[in-house]
């Protein structure tokens, strides 16, 4: 028998609470995830010496409170895939599509949209473009009015990444990108993700810059201090983020830095939490072997 974790959720309105009745009662059906990818972009502290040996940083955005999910909540940079995220015109450098549905359970035409609309939505959301020339050079260095053009209209839908990454000559650098874990929304909320999380150090020269519209504040924050604002009440994380910020802490406090966090290979398996109710108190259930640090 599997053992579980209980996560208790204090934050959880009336409306859920009775979603969660309804569908243990089968009065309504659990809506079908949609695939989403995620991004943890990781660095050393600014201005940290060598001597001064690894630390970890990783950038946060805030959600603005218009958000219709997870308001006000410190995510990392992420969103669904959409369709044009499948387009062929887009160049690809690094491991096989193949490669990487092996580790998330997809099948390549989708890992390969995932993989796409990972470097899209970080790019959209914190200008960090995880593209560049063919070949062996380094990444793409997004600066300047005409990039910032670009991205605001990729943002609006008025160019796809397949354009926007062919008029200047780059490809998705999917080396760039580590498989880190596998979440799926559990059943109960209305609004669901199949969620892959990737992990990728910030490429040199580049800086990280929110987008008004979704985001209302940016931050590098070192994964132990995140934890330690969450568990004070000073930030609202969601569940697979504190999980994360705990790994990325314990890897910090082993030594690693962030190119030995992204040059490994993680293994992992999809989680799909639950929801119960309990004694009047919503409950999160997982696997016990997540380490859950609030």
């Amino acid at each position: 028998m599997e053992r579980i974790r209980r996560i208790r959720l204090d934050a959880v309105g009336p409306r859920l609470a009775e979603r969660i009745a309804d569908l243990k009662a089968g009065r309504v059906a659990p809506a079908t995830p949609r695939d989403a990818a995620t991004v943890m972009v990781l660095r050393a502290p600014a201005g940290q010496r060598a001597e001064a040996g690894p630390g970890v940083e990783v950038l946060m955005l805030r959600r603005t409170a218009a958000m219709k999910f997870a308001p006000g909540a410190y995510v990392f940079p992420g969103g669904s895939v959409d369709r044009a995220d499948y387009s062929e015109g887009i160049g690809w450098q690094g491991p096989s599509p193949e490669e990487f549905g092996a580790r998330f359970a997809a099948v390549p035409e989708q890992a390969r949209a995932l993989v796409c609309a990972a470097v899209r939505e970080t790019f959209e959301e914190s200008g960090v473009l995880l593209a560049g020339s063919p070949g062996s050079g380094p990444p793409a260095v997004p600066s300047g009015p005409s990039w910032e053009a670009d991205r605001l209209a990729l943002t609006a839908g008025e160019l796809t990444l397949a354009e926007l990454l062919g008029r200047r000559g780059l490809v998705v650098r999917a080396d760039l990108l580590v498989p880190w874990a596998h979440w799926i929304t559990p059943s109960a909320e209305p609004r669901r993700f199949d969620a892959r999380f990737f992990a990728a150090a910030l490429p040199p020269g580049q800086e990280a810059a929110g987008h008004e519209a979704e985001a209302d504040h940016v931050a590098w924050l070192s994964p132990a201090s995140a934890i330690e604002s969450a568990r004070a009440g000073e930030i609202s994380v969601l569940p697979p983020t504190a999980v994360t910020l705990y790994e990325f802490a314990s890897a910090a406090a082993a030594g690693r830095g962030p190119a030995d966090i992204v040059g490994g290979r993680r293994e992992f398996k999809a989680v799909t939490p639950r929801m119960v109710i309990e004694d009047g108190a919503v409950w999160l259930l997982v696997p016990d072997e997540i380490e859950y640090p609030l």
